[in-house]
């Protein structure tokens, strides 16, 4: 029979015992450490003040098929902040029986961090490598001179706690007391003999302080647990699950606990991040919350974000098809980055799920982003991820429906037994806007649509794909693009204007931000272009950048989608918004329809 059993109270000393003969382990579905030095700091001037660690939950784990299924981890000891944060795994075949921490490891890591290891942290303002240097290595010190300089009644702290590096504590060694070595005296006399010898008895209040930090280690019963015991993986996770239903555990922890705890072959736990650094190295970021929709999305028949949805039975697809996952999630950024977006213009990160789809259940993803072959399609898919975003379809507020409905427009509505439709040669984009037009989601590019996407202003973030959309010839996977104004912006200040030759009636028009700040006076020039523009004048520049690439002023201005001369001059600027207008509200219909 399952039960929730309290135990006697243990000593901090002897739970770091335990964790340190691996009777004490973690279970994979807790997530990482994630306390900083400074809350590590503060728990231990808390329990010098007498102040309560809370309770713990312990699962007794003694069956061999736990230990043979299950993936359990060591306490980290050397935490490196960025890049040592992985608990070390430990296999439990074989082992004797131990309890596994459901409830409290933030707070014995830090206890056994403070007590026998080492915590380096980011110093700043430096480049974030992992050296020495940029993550200097220390240890947890007492202060035994005296209470801290910002001790008051609004702080509340008495005793101060401190991570040094072997420098810091050089700099005054009669000040520090490295927190380690109160292990070392477990029992009174072992702890007198070091008082004395050290002359710690001179000073009050390092005799006070140190008495405490013995107390509360060897003497005080503070680790008050429960215990789970006779019970298998699912009770445990119920329970987990039950216990971290608030913070500090975020529903995204605890999904992505519920889906580690049910891979058996392979280490979730490194997959999952692993995954998401790769997409990351490509300029996107993302955090485990997008694989982990990106799976429900490939696999589940219920894609929201809930606990239900992370069963046994529903990840173990996730864990089977995992290289196919991975590669198709990867190849469908590498295929956006080769279309000019990055992680500011991919305004949702949502909208490739549908093509993260297609890709892995057509089979396609190895070469798709390459071979000549598709190039059809990538060019197919362009315009439908172009439409999409901008005009933002895949909503915040009803991502789930809309996703969904392009779901049944790819699988159809036999999801599961077939993950899509047999019929279906390219990527259904026409079928796709029919369904999303019955959720309200009209897909449609009308006039009025164009009309707003060329008032859309420089600093947008839609500015980017607008404009890449409207150079579709640059090679935005290789090339820096920059969003430049084309007529300078430093002509329309007012008293630039006022001194000027525009006139009457014209002065507003020229001064309207929507008019010379926004796509009717963009364009994307290449890093080159874009340093020799400056603040030059239009004609001028469009002349000499045409000689300098050796092509006729005609060429140039049709690569730069520029009305010809003598349109460009600054003195007909609105004879040259409604020229642009023309040719992009042209354009722009081509790349989307």
């Amino acid at each position: 029979m399952n039960s929730e059993v309290f135990q006697i109270p243990i000593t901090i000393a002897n739970a770091i015992s335990q964790i340190g003969a691996r009777d004490l382990l973690i279970p994979a579905i807790q997530r990482k450490f994630v306390w900083t030095h400074s809350k590590v700091e503060w728990l231990f001037d808390s329990l010098l003040q007498g102040y309560p660690i809370g309770s713990f939950l312990f699962w007794e784990v003694d069956d061999p098929v736990t230990k043979t299924d299950y993936k359990f981890y060591e306490f980290l000891q050397s935490y490196r902040q960025d890049f040592k944060d992985e608990n070390p795994h430990f296999a439990t075949i074989g082992h004797r029986k131990f309890n596994a921490v459901l409830d409290g490891q933030q707070r014995l890591t830090a206890l056994y961090i403070g007590l026998t290891g080492t915590y380096a942290y980011y110093r700043g303002r430096v480049n974030r490598v992992d050296n020495e240097y940029a993550y200097p290595t220390r240890r947890l010190y007492l202060n035994v001179v005296g209470k801290p300089e910002d001790s008051d009644e609004q702080t509340g702290r008495v005793y101060e706690f401190k991570f040094l590096t072997d420098v810091e504590f050089q700099s005054s060694p009669a000040k520090w007391f490295l927190v380690s070595r109160i292990l070392k005296s477990r029992d009174l006399s072992t702890f007198t003999k070091m008082i004395i010898s050290e002359s710690y008895q001179l000073n009050e209040f390092a005799t006070e302080a140190l008495s405490q930090l013995h107390s509360v280690v060897h003497l005080e019963q503070l680790i008050n647990y429960y215990q789970i015991e006779k019970s298998d993986m699912e009770r445990a996770l119920n329970v987990f699950v039950r216990v971290n239903s608030a913070e500090p555990l975020t529903l995204s922890d605890m999904l992505m606990s519920t889906a580690v705890a049910h891979w058996r072959t392979r280490d979730a736990r490194r997959e999952i991040p692993s995954l998401v650094n790769a997409i990351r190295e490509r300029g996107f970021f993302v955090d485990k919350d997008f694989v982990l929709k990106a799976c429900l999305y490939l696999y589940s028949p219920d894609i929201r974000y809930r606990v239900s949805n992370f069963t046994a039975e529903r990840v173990r697809p996730f864990e089977d098809n995992w290289d196919a996952i991975q590669e198709s999630v990867i190849a469908a950024f590498d295929l956006v980055r080769d279309y000019g977006y990055n992680d500011l213009t991919l305004t949702s990160k949502n909208t490739l799920l549908p093509l993260i789809y297609w890709l892995h259940h057509k089979h396609i993803a190895s070469d798709f982003t390459s071979a000549v072959a598709t190039r059809g399609e990538r060019d197919l898919i362009k315009k439908w991820l172009h439409t999409m975003l901008l005009k933002s379809v895949v909503g915040s507020g009803s991502a789930d429906s809309v996703l969904g409905a392009i779901r049944r427009v790819l699988a159809g509505e036999a999801f599961g037994v077939s993950y899509l439709r047999p019929e279906l040669q390219s990527f259904p984009q026409v079928e796709i806007a029919s369904s999303l037009r019955l959720q309200g989601r009209d897909p449609d590019v009308t006039a009025e649509f164009i009309e707003s996407l060329l008032l859309t202003q420089k600093d947008n973030r839609q500015a980017f794909p607008i404009l890449a959309l409207l150079s579709p010839h640059l090679d935005y996977k290789n090339g820096n693009f920059h969003a430049d104004h084309l007529h300078p912006a430093s002509a329309f200040r007012q008293k630039d204007l006022a001194r000027s030759e525009v006139l009457g009636e014209d002065v507003e028009f020229y001064a309207d931000y929507r008019h010379w700040n926004s796509i009717l006076n963009l364009s994307h020039l290449d890093a080159n272009e874009n340093m020799s523009k400056q603040a030059t004048s239009l004609s001028v520049w469009a002349a000499a950048e045409a000689e300098h690439q050796k092509i006729s002023h005609a060429k140039f201005c049709v690569d730069h989608i520029l009305p010809e001369e003598p349109d460009l001059a600054f003195g007909r600027f609105r004879v040259f918004i409604e020229a642009r207008r023309r040719i992009l509200s042209q354009k722009l219909r081509e790349a989307l329809q």
